[in-house]
Protein backbone atom coordinates (compact mmCIF):
# COMPACT_ATOMS: atom_id res chain seq x y z
CA UNK A 1 0.00 0.00 0.00
CA UNK A 2 1.24 3.33 -1.10
CA UNK A 3 1.87 5.82 2.23
CA UNK A 4 -0.77 8.41 2.43
CA UNK A 5 2.05 10.88 2.84
CA UNK A 6 3.76 9.81 -0.39
CA UNK A 7 7.95 8.89 -0.38
CA UNK A 8 9.14 7.89 3.08
CA UNK A 9 12.59 9.11 3.70
CA UNK A 10 14.33 7.45 6.22
CA UNK A 11 17.25 8.69 8.05
CA UNK A 12 19.34 6.91 10.20
CA UNK A 13 22.68 8.09 12.46
CA UNK A 14 24.68 6.49 15.08
CA UNK A 15 24.45 8.20 18.28
CA UNK A 16 26.07 8.21 22.00
CA UNK A 17 22.65 7.49 23.02
CA UNK A 18 21.90 4.35 20.72
CA UNK A 19 20.61 4.57 17.03
CA UNK A 20 18.66 7.45 15.64
CA UNK A 21 15.65 6.83 13.13
CA UNK A 22 14.04 9.58 11.49
CA UNK A 23 11.12 9.45 8.83
CA UNK A 24 10.24 12.51 6.63
CA UNK A 25 7.55 12.62 4.26
CA UNK A 26 7.13 13.53 0.33
CA UNK A 27 3.98 15.27 1.15
CA UNK A 28 4.31 18.57 3.73
CA UNK A 29 7.91 17.51 3.82
CA UNK A 30 6.74 16.19 7.56
CA UNK A 31 8.60 14.57 10.48
CA UNK A 32 6.58 11.50 10.68
CA UNK A 33 8.70 9.60 12.80
CA UNK A 34 11.73 10.69 15.06
CA UNK A 35 12.96 7.53 17.72
CA UNK A 36 16.40 7.47 19.47
CA UNK A 37 17.45 4.20 20.57
CA UNK A 38 13.98 3.03 20.17
CA UNK A 39 12.37 5.58 22.03
CA UNK A 40 9.68 8.01 20.06
CA UNK A 41 11.16 11.59 20.39
CA UNK A 42 7.33 12.53 18.55
CA UNK A 43 4.58 11.16 18.18
CA UNK A 44 3.98 9.25 15.34
CA UNK A 45 1.73 8.29 12.70
CA UNK A 46 1.08 5.16 10.51
CA UNK A 47 1.62 5.74 6.73
CA UNK A 48 -1.41 5.05 5.37
CA UNK A 49 -2.94 8.00 7.49
CA UNK A 50 -2.68 11.45 7.10
CA UNK A 51 -0.71 13.98 9.72
CA UNK A 52 -3.17 14.12 12.69
CA UNK A 53 -4.00 17.15 13.85
CA UNK A 54 -0.85 18.88 11.10
CA UNK A 55 1.60 16.15 13.17
CA UNK A 56 5.37 17.50 11.43
CA UNK A 57 4.05 19.08 9.14
CA UNK A 58 5.77 22.54 7.19
CA UNK A 59 3.70 25.87 7.76
CA UNK A 60 4.57 28.05 4.97
CA UNK A 61 4.45 30.95 4.03
CA UNK A 62 2.28 31.43 7.39
CA UNK A 63 2.28 29.59 10.18
CA UNK A 64 -0.70 29.63 12.51
CA UNK A 65 -4.12 31.93 11.02
CA UNK A 66 -5.03 35.07 8.81
CA UNK A 67 -8.31 36.12 10.23
CA UNK A 68 -11.16 35.49 7.61
CA UNK A 69 -8.64 34.85 4.94
CA UNK A 70 -8.06 38.34 4.13
CA UNK A 71 -5.20 40.73 4.13
CA UNK A 72 -4.44 43.63 2.16
CA UNK A 73 -1.60 44.72 -0.74
CA UNK A 74 -0.88 47.44 -1.98
CA UNK A 75 -4.27 48.61 -1.90
CA UNK A 76 -5.82 44.95 -3.03
CA UNK A 77 -7.83 42.82 -0.72
CA UNK A 78 -6.25 38.99 -0.83
CA UNK A 79 -8.53 36.39 -0.14
CA UNK A 80 -7.05 33.11 0.56
CA UNK A 81 -9.01 30.08 0.90
CA UNK A 82 -10.69 29.20 3.94
CA UNK A 83 -9.01 26.40 5.51
CA UNK A 84 -10.51 26.07 8.98
CA UNK A 85 -14.11 26.66 8.28
CA UNK A 86 -15.54 26.00 11.37
CA UNK A 87 -13.39 29.46 12.81
CA UNK A 88 -13.76 31.03 9.24
CA UNK A 89 -9.27 31.22 9.25
CA UNK A 90 -7.10 30.59 6.77
CA UNK A 91 -4.42 28.27 8.61
CA UNK A 92 -1.29 26.45 7.92
CA UNK A 93 0.18 28.34 4.96
CA UNK A 94 -0.38 26.83 1.17
CA UNK A 95 2.36 23.84 1.38
CA UNK A 96 0.41 21.44 3.66
CA UNK A 97 -0.69 18.99 0.59
CA UNK A 98 1.64 19.69 -1.80
CA UNK A 99 4.62 17.35 -2.87
CA UNK A 100 8.27 17.89 -2.11
CA UNK A 101 10.70 16.73 -4.33
CA UNK A 102 14.35 15.54 -3.46
CA UNK A 103 17.47 17.88 -3.84
CA UNK A 104 20.13 16.07 -1.57
CA UNK A 105 20.54 12.98 0.51
CA UNK A 106 22.60 11.01 2.75
CA UNK A 107 22.08 8.38 5.14
CA UNK A 108 21.42 11.05 7.79
CA UNK A 109 19.79 13.74 6.29
CA UNK A 110 17.82 14.95 3.39
CA UNK A 111 16.47 18.39 1.63
CA UNK A 112 13.46 18.83 -0.21
CA UNK A 113 12.12 21.21 -2.05
CA UNK A 114 8.23 22.84 -2.84
CA UNK A 115 7.28 25.53 -4.72
CA UNK A 116 5.20 28.29 -3.90
CA UNK A 117 3.45 29.46 -7.23
CA UNK A 118 0.71 32.72 -7.17
CA UNK A 119 -2.11 31.52 -6.07
CA UNK A 120 -5.89 33.29 -4.70
CA UNK A 121 -4.85 35.20 -2.11
CA UNK A 122 -0.92 34.93 -2.38
CA UNK A 123 0.46 36.45 -5.74
CA UNK A 124 4.05 35.72 -5.20
CA UNK A 125 6.37 33.24 -6.39
CA UNK A 126 8.68 31.49 -3.76
CA UNK A 127 11.36 28.34 -3.98
CA UNK A 128 11.22 26.87 -1.00
CA UNK A 129 13.34 24.24 1.06
CA UNK A 130 13.68 22.57 4.07
CA UNK A 131 16.50 20.10 5.26
CA UNK A 132 16.15 17.73 8.41
CA UNK A 133 20.11 16.54 9.60
CA UNK A 134 20.26 14.01 12.15
CA UNK A 135 23.19 15.07 14.60
CA UNK A 136 24.89 13.17 17.99
CA UNK A 137 22.40 14.50 20.46
CA UNK A 138 19.46 15.96 18.10
CA UNK A 139 17.68 16.50 15.06
CA UNK A 140 18.41 20.16 13.07
CA UNK A 141 16.18 21.71 11.03
CA UNK A 142 16.86 24.39 8.26
CA UNK A 143 14.21 26.21 5.96
CA UNK A 144 15.51 28.52 2.98
CA UNK A 145 12.75 30.49 1.04
CA UNK A 146 13.89 32.51 -2.29
CA UNK A 147 11.66 34.72 -3.78
CA UNK A 148 12.53 34.01 -7.58
CA UNK A 149 8.99 36.56 -8.66
CA UNK A 150 9.62 40.32 -9.25
CA UNK A 151 7.95 41.67 -6.08
CA UNK A 152 8.74 41.72 -2.56
CA UNK A 153 6.85 38.80 -0.24
CA UNK A 154 5.83 38.32 2.70
CA UNK A 155 6.76 35.57 4.75
CA UNK A 156 6.63 33.56 7.79
CA UNK A 157 7.14 30.06 8.63
CA UNK A 158 6.82 27.56 11.41
CA UNK A 159 6.84 23.80 12.00
CA UNK A 160 4.41 21.51 13.75
CA UNK A 161 5.99 18.98 16.03
CA UNK A 162 4.44 16.71 18.71
CA UNK A 163 7.15 16.04 21.11
CA UNK A 164 7.51 13.16 23.45
CA UNK A 165 9.68 10.78 25.41
CA UNK A 166 8.22 7.18 24.49
CA UNK A 167 7.46 5.09 27.46
CA UNK A 168 6.30 7.81 29.51
CA UNK A 169 2.80 9.09 29.49
CA UNK A 170 2.49 12.84 28.28
CA UNK A 171 0.69 13.92 30.94
CA UNK A 172 3.37 13.37 33.45
CA UNK A 173 5.65 15.26 31.47
CA UNK A 174 6.96 18.70 32.61
CA UNK A 175 6.15 21.28 30.01
CA UNK A 176 8.48 24.24 30.19
CA UNK A 177 7.76 27.18 27.48
CA UNK A 178 10.89 30.04 27.25
CA UNK A 179 8.42 32.89 26.54
CA UNK A 180 8.04 36.25 27.96
CA UNK A 181 4.41 37.31 26.96
CA UNK A 182 1.21 35.58 25.83
CA UNK A 183 -0.86 36.31 22.55
CA UNK A 184 -4.52 37.58 23.07
CA UNK A 185 -7.13 35.74 20.93
CA UNK A 186 -10.86 36.39 20.37
CA UNK A 187 -13.33 33.27 20.25
CA UNK A 188 -11.63 32.69 16.24
CA UNK A 189 -8.35 32.66 17.94
CA UNK A 190 -6.98 35.37 15.99
CA UNK A 191 -4.96 37.96 18.21
CA UNK A 192 -6.29 40.93 19.73
CA UNK A 193 -3.17 42.26 21.69
CA UNK A 194 -0.30 40.72 23.37
CA UNK A 195 0.57 40.50 27.30
CA UNK A 196 2.81 40.00 29.92
CA UNK A 197 2.71 35.97 31.16
CA UNK A 198 3.86 37.42 34.70
CA UNK A 199 1.51 36.21 37.13
CA UNK A 200 -0.39 34.28 35.00
CA UNK A 201 -1.47 30.89 34.47
CA UNK A 202 0.61 31.48 31.05
CA UNK A 203 4.00 32.06 32.94
CA UNK A 204 5.37 28.68 32.79
CA UNK A 205 9.08 29.28 32.63
CA UNK A 206 9.68 27.38 35.49
CA UNK A 207 7.66 24.36 34.11
CA UNK A 208 4.28 22.67 34.58
CA UNK A 209 2.53 19.19 34.45
CA UNK A 210 1.24 18.83 30.96
CA UNK A 211 -1.92 16.85 32.17
CA UNK A 212 -2.45 20.36 34.61
CA UNK A 213 -2.65 22.44 31.34
CA UNK A 214 -5.14 23.11 28.69
CA UNK A 215 -3.71 24.90 25.57
CA UNK A 216 -4.04 25.80 22.14
CA UNK A 217 -2.35 29.58 22.70
CA UNK A 218 0.60 31.32 21.11
CA UNK A 219 3.85 32.89 23.25
CA UNK A 220 5.80 35.46 22.31
CA UNK A 221 9.48 36.85 23.52
CA UNK A 222 11.25 33.89 23.10
CA UNK A 223 14.71 33.45 21.12
CA UNK A 224 18.75 33.59 21.76
CA UNK A 225 18.02 37.66 22.56
CA UNK A 226 15.29 37.10 25.69
CA UNK A 227 17.20 37.25 29.29
CA UNK A 228 15.19 34.58 30.62
CA UNK A 229 15.84 32.33 27.59
CA UNK A 230 19.73 30.48 28.01
CA UNK A 231 21.48 30.36 24.58
CA UNK A 232 23.52 27.35 23.13
CA UNK A 233 26.92 28.73 21.20
CA UNK A 234 28.21 25.40 20.09
CA UNK A 235 28.12 23.04 17.20
CA UNK A 236 25.53 22.53 15.23
CA UNK A 237 22.78 24.75 17.22
CA UNK A 238 25.03 27.70 17.30
CA UNK A 239 23.07 30.79 17.74
CA UNK A 240 20.22 29.34 18.58
CA UNK A 241 17.97 29.39 22.13
CA UNK A 242 15.41 26.56 23.85
CA UNK A 243 12.09 27.75 22.70
CA UNK A 244 9.89 25.01 25.20
CA UNK A 245 10.61 21.61 26.34
CA UNK A 246 9.34 18.72 27.82
CA UNK A 247 11.05 16.60 30.93
CA UNK A 248 10.12 13.29 32.52
CA UNK A 249 10.20 12.78 36.35
CA UNK A 250 13.49 11.04 35.48
CA UNK A 251 15.41 14.26 34.26
CA UNK A 252 15.18 13.22 30.96
CA UNK A 253 14.13 15.60 28.41
CA UNK A 254 12.92 16.65 24.78
CA UNK A 255 13.96 20.45 23.74
CA UNK A 256 12.77 23.06 20.65
CA UNK A 257 15.31 24.96 19.90
CA UNK A 258 15.00 27.78 17.26
CA UNK A 259 17.35 30.38 16.21
CA UNK A 260 16.86 34.28 16.32
CA UNK A 261 14.25 34.28 13.99
CA UNK A 262 12.02 32.00 16.09
CA UNK A 263 10.23 34.97 18.10
CA UNK A 264 6.99 33.25 18.78
CA UNK A 265 5.62 29.46 19.65
CA UNK A 266 2.10 27.82 19.72
CA UNK A 267 1.21 25.39 22.27
CA UNK A 268 -1.61 22.89 21.48
CA UNK A 269 -3.02 19.96 24.16
CA UNK A 270 -5.48 17.89 22.52
CA UNK A 271 -6.74 15.31 24.35
CA UNK A 272 -8.45 13.81 21.67
CA UNK A 273 -5.04 12.97 19.29
CA UNK A 274 -5.21 9.92 17.52
CA UNK A 275 -2.64 7.25 18.66
CA UNK A 276 -2.05 4.29 16.41
CA UNK A 277 -2.86 0.50 18.43
CA UNK A 278 -3.25 -2.48 17.47
CA UNK A 279 -6.98 -2.39 17.56
CA UNK A 280 -7.56 0.21 15.51
CA UNK A 281 -6.83 4.55 16.61
CA UNK A 282 -7.20 5.54 20.18
CA UNK A 283 -7.47 8.70 21.69
CA UNK A 284 -5.69 10.76 24.42
CA UNK A 285 -3.37 13.61 25.38
CA UNK A 286 -0.46 14.89 23.31
CA UNK A 287 0.95 18.44 22.88
CA UNK A 288 2.41 19.82 20.19
CA UNK A 289 5.37 22.73 20.30
CA UNK A 290 5.56 24.81 17.31
CA UNK A 291 8.21 26.99 16.49
CA UNK A 292 6.89 30.01 14.63
CA UNK A 293 8.87 33.04 13.11
CA UNK A 294 5.61 35.17 13.43
CA UNK A 295 2.44 35.00 15.22
CA UNK A 296 -0.95 34.56 13.96
CA UNK A 297 -2.48 36.89 11.40
CA UNK A 298 0.71 38.32 10.82
CA UNK A 299 -0.59 39.20 7.19
CA UNK A 300 -2.38 41.97 8.61
CA UNK A 301 -0.70 43.06 12.05
CA UNK A 302 3.15 42.75 10.35
CA UNK A 303 4.41 41.17 13.30
CA UNK A 304 7.54 39.16 12.88
CA UNK A 305 6.51 38.77 9.43
CA UNK A 306 9.64 39.09 6.87
CA UNK A 307 9.32 41.09 3.21
CA UNK A 308 11.80 38.80 1.03
CA UNK A 309 12.95 40.53 -2.07
CA UNK A 310 13.23 39.60 -5.42
CA UNK A 311 16.74 37.66 -5.99
CA UNK A 312 16.56 37.41 -1.68
CA UNK A 313 16.93 34.20 0.22
CA UNK A 314 15.88 33.96 4.18
CA UNK A 315 16.82 30.97 6.11
CA UNK A 316 15.68 29.96 9.26
CA UNK A 317 16.65 26.60 12.05
CA UNK A 318 15.39 25.17 14.47
CA UNK A 319 15.70 21.73 15.50
CA UNK A 320 14.68 18.98 18.25
CA UNK A 321 17.64 18.44 20.75
CA UNK A 322 17.53 15.61 23.78
CA UNK A 323 19.84 15.32 27.22
CA UNK A 324 19.97 12.04 29.71
CA UNK A 325 19.62 9.52 27.28
CA UNK A 326 22.41 7.23 28.02
CA UNK A 327 22.95 3.93 26.96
Amino acid sequence: MRAATGFQYELRVATPSGPALAIVTEVAAGLRLYSVDGIDLVEPFAPEATPPWGAGIVLMPWPNRIRDGRWRHQGVVQRLPLTEPEQQNAIHGLLRYSSYRMLDRSPSSVTLAATVFPQAGYPFLLDTTVRYALTDNGLAVTHTVRNVGRDAAPVALGAHPYPKIGGVPTEDLVLTIAARTHIDVDDRQNPVGESSVVGTRFDLRTGCRVGDVDLDDGFGGVGPEAPEVRSDVTGEESGTASVASLTAPDGRSVTIWGDRNIRNVQVFTPRNFPFPGPGGPFLGLAVAIEPMTAPANAFNSGAGLRWVEPGESWSVRWGIRHQGFRL
